[in-house]
């Protein structure tokens, strides 16, 4: 039986930051749509900021993806000045985090372009559509319809077809897993080339309603689980994510959905997976599922990298250099990125390089 309480707890460094802000969390008794305009407002103007030194080093290219609703998505690429412009880069395709209610296409501007300029390869950004406003399982189809894209349009991104990566953080994270574990079931996008790799930050990886029926029995004992653990957790506190569950109305999923509750997966049904990436948050409900679905990838024989970031909450990230641990996610996605790329070989055994 699992126990990872010993990568909890928060870091002196979270707590000298956590002292300055003015909230734990978001105030949940906004009506959503203005919460989703204040916070999406917020995050660009970051984006903007950093943009003033990256977007000389970049091609940028707003792209429009009609989906299988007949509606369409926006999507932006990202590709270095440094490379030639008849070069074929490795695609690595990027979904956002913000519990399926925030996000823009700008929002993440400022990853994107870092990631394309410091590692060489060409990035594209979806702005899947988001709760309140679209419901399960829209953002799942988005995904989907937006990998076909991608490799329909491949020349125009300037990508390597056979070098096509999936990557995103938390919900992000969850409609990557869902993608790319769906393709290697044959559920879907089976007429495309195989996925080099798959990158996983702070992923949510099951459903809140049928957690006591999956991970929970996979732990030692309830009262060690990330979510008794990190209830009441800054940034993304249980009653966040129930917030975030609710708009997204996805009902009361079976305990083996593909799209909902990826970690209850079969070795089986992982084997075979492309090389996969995590990053995890000490500090956060969603621990112990990430946890647990890189060990059963890694028991499963397929090749794993697992990061543990100890003493921070859920999206930190957005503290930027106020943490050291900010570092730590953009080597890991990074890193991740371009060791996925070099078609590493399985270890078989469960790994977690723990970054304090």
């Amino acid at each position: 039986m699992a126990d990872f309480s010993s990568y909890g707890g928060p870091s002196a460094e979270w707590l000298a930051v956590e002292a300055t802000l003015p909230s734990k969390t978001f105030d949940l008794t906004q009506d959503p749509t203005t919460l989703k305009g204040i916070v999406n407002a917020g995050r660009e103007e970051v984006a903007a900021k950093t943009m003033e030194t990256l977007s000389s080093k970049v091609h940028i290219r707003d792209h429009i993806i009609p989906t299988r609703d007949y509606s369409t998505i926006q999507a932006r690429s990202y590709r270095p000045v440094s490379k030639p412009a008849d070069e074929k880069l490795p695609v690595y395709l990027f979904f956002h985090g913000g519990g399926f209610l925030f996000g823009t296409v700008s929002s993440d501007d400022a990853a994107c372009a870092q990631i394309a300029i410091n590692i060489g390869i060409a990035v594209l950004n979806v702005n899947y559509r988001h709760t309140p406003e679209h419901t399960f399982p829209v953002a799942w189809n988005d995904t989907q319809d937006s990998f076909a894209w991608l490799h329909q349009h491949i020349t125009e991104v300037g990508g390597d077809p056979e070098k096509v990566l999936v990557g995103g953080i938390s919900a992000g994270g969850q409609l990557t897993a869902s993608l790319v574990l769906e393709k290697h079931l044959g559920k879907a996008l089976t007429e495309f080339p195989p996925i080099a790799g798959q990158i996983l930050i702070i992923p949510a990886l099951a459903h809140l309603d049928t957690y006591a029926e999956g991970p929970l029995k996979l732990m030692k004992s309830p009262e060690i689980s990330s979510y008794a653990e990190n209830e009441f957790a800054p940034v993304l506190p249980k009653a966040t994510v129930e917030f975030f569950i609710n708009l997204l109305k996805t009902g009361t999923p079976d305990l083996k959905d593909t799209k909902l509750n990826i970690v209850n997966a079969s070795p089986e049904e992982v084997k075979g997976l492309p090389p996969t990436v995590f990053g995890i948050a000490g500090l956060d409900p969603l621990r112990d599922e990430a946890l647990l679905y890189a060990k059963l990838l890694t028991e499963a024989g397929v090749p794993t990298e697992v990061r543990l970031f100890k003493g921070v909450p859920h999206g930190f990230r957005r503290f930027g250099s106020a943490l050291k641990a900010s570092k730590h996610w953009d080597d890991t996605t990074e890193e991740g990125i371009l060791w996925a790329l070099g078609k590493p070989s399985a270890t078989g055994k469960f790994v977690v390089n723990v970054k304090e």
